[in-house]
C-alpha cells in the first residue's frame, strides 16, 4: 500500500504506517481485558525528556505482566526517534512532540486461528502536545480545585499501580463522578483503601506545609517520572525537602499550598480541595519556585508555551471533556 507522506507516520510492530491504518485484532488482549503497558512522553525544545526513565518502567511492566517482547529497550528507543524524526515535518515549528507507546501481548490463544499477527504489538504514535493541554493554560494562574471521589485507588495487592497499563477503569469512573459535579476546573483526587490522600487520575499529589514538600507514600500510587523530577532534581536544587508520608484530607486543608505532577503539564497548581481553599486560595510561592525551575531545567518557559498555544487557537473546549460535559483527565496523564 503507497503511503500518503502528509500523514502522521506510527511505528506499527517494526514497520511505518499511516495513522489511520494503524490496527489491532478485535480479539487482541488489549480490547478484551486492558492487557497493555503504556508510556507517555514529551519533549522540550523538540528533544524528549527522560526517555530513558519512561521506557525502563514500560519494560519492567513487560516483565512483571510477562508480556513475550523480544524487542529490547534499546530498539524501542531507536523506533521511539524514527518516529519523531518520521514525523517532525508536519509539526509546527513551536510544537512539541508527544509519544505515546503501547505494548499489548496480542492475541488470547483461542483466536491463535485467525490469520492476523499473534503479538505482542508495538505502537509508537507522535502527536502535537499542545492537543493535550489545549485550553488548560489558565490553570497555571487560576489552579484546580481537586475533588475526592467515592472511587478508591486499586490496592498493589490487587494490581500494583506502579505497572502503568491500561486497566484504567477506575480513572475513568472517578472523572465521571467529578464530571456531574458543578464549576469548572473540577479534578479527582483518588484515597487509597485506608483513606489516605493517593493521586489524582494520571498525576501525582504534592502539598506543602511550612516550607517543608510532602508527597504520599509510595505504595498505591503509580511512581510518576515528574513526581520523581521534583523528588529528586528539582527540590534539592531549592533546598527543599520532600517527605513521603500518609496524607489525611484533614491535612490537606491545613496545608499552605498543593500541587501536581504530570508529564503535559510538568506541575499544575490545586488552589481548593472540594470548593475549599488550600493556603489563600492561589498558587503558592513554592510552587511557582518549583515550575520556574522545571522551566530552567529544561531551556523552555513552560507556561509561556502553553499559553501561547491558547493565544494562536482560542476556540474549542478543554480535550478532557468526551461528552456532555463529562470530563476525561485520564491522558494528561500521565504520570
Amino acid at each position: 500500500m503507497k503511503k500518503n507522506n502528509s500523514k502522521r507516520q506510527v511505528y506499527f510492530n517494526g514497520d511505518f504506517v499511516d495513522e489511520n491504518e494503524a490496527r489491532v485484532s478485535i480479539y487482541d488482549s488489549a480490547l478484551m481485558f486492558g492487557d497493555m503497558v503504556f508510556e507517555m512522553t514529551r519533549s522540550f525544545n523538540g528533544k524528549q525528556f527522560k526517555l530513558k526513565e519512561h521506557l525502563k518502567r514500560l519494560y519492567s511492566g513487560i516483565k512483571i505482566l510477562r508480556i513475550p517482547l523480544k524487542l529490547k529497550i534499546e530498539e524501542m528507543e531507536k523506533a521511539v526517534h524514527e518516529t519523531v524524526e518520521k514525523n517532525s515535518r508536519l509539526f509546527n515549528k513551536d510544537d512539541e512532540h508527544r509519544i505515546l507507546i503501547d505494548v499489548s501481548r496480542g492475541l488470547l490463544s483461542i483466536y491463535e486461528d485467525v490469520d492476523i499477527k499473534k503479538g505482542p504489538n508495538v505502537i509508537i504514535a507522535d502527536f502535537p502536545l499542545r492537543w493535550t493541554v489545549q485550553n488548560c493554560s489558565h490553570l497555571y494562574d487560576q489552579g484546580l480545585n481537586l475533588c475526592i471521589t467515592s472511587q478508591r485507588t486499586i490496592p498493589a495487592h490487587l494490581m500494583d499501580p506502579k505497572i502503568k497499563n491500561r486497566s484504567r477503569l477506575f480513572y475513568l469512573m472517578a472523572n465521571i463522578e467529578v464530571s456531574m459535579m458543578k464549576g469548572n476546573d473540577n479534578w479527582a483526587l483518588l484515597l487509597d483503601t485506608n483513606g489516605f490522600i493517593a493521586e489524582a487520575t494520571g498525576s501525582n499529589f504534592f502539598m506543602v506545609k511550612d516550607n517543608t514538600i510532602f508527597t504520599p507514600e509510595h505504595r498505591d500510587i503509580l511512581r510518576g517520572i515528574s513526581m520523581n523530577t521534583v523528588i529528586n532534581d528539582l527540590a534539592p536544587a531549592l533546598g527543599l525537602n520532600v517527605i513521603k508520608k500518609n496524607i489525611e484530607p484533614f491535612d490537606v486543608y491545613e496545608a499552605d499550598e498543593v500541587f501536581l505532577t504530570s508529564t503535559p503539564f510538568c506541575i499544575l497548581p490545586a488552589v481548593k480541595l472540594n470548593k475549599l481553599n488550600i493556603g489563600d486560595g492561589k498558587p503558592g510561592k513554592i510552587t511557582k519556585k518549583l515550575l520556574k525551575a522545571w522551566s530552567d531545567l529544561v531551556g523552555v518557559d513552560i507556561v509561556k508555551q502553553i499559553k501561547s498555544w491558547d493565544e494562536k487557537k482560542k476556540t474549542g473546549t478543554t480535550p478532557y471533556k468526551f461528552a456532555d460535559n463529562i470530563t476525561l483527565t485520564m491522558d494528561i496523564a500521565e504520570n
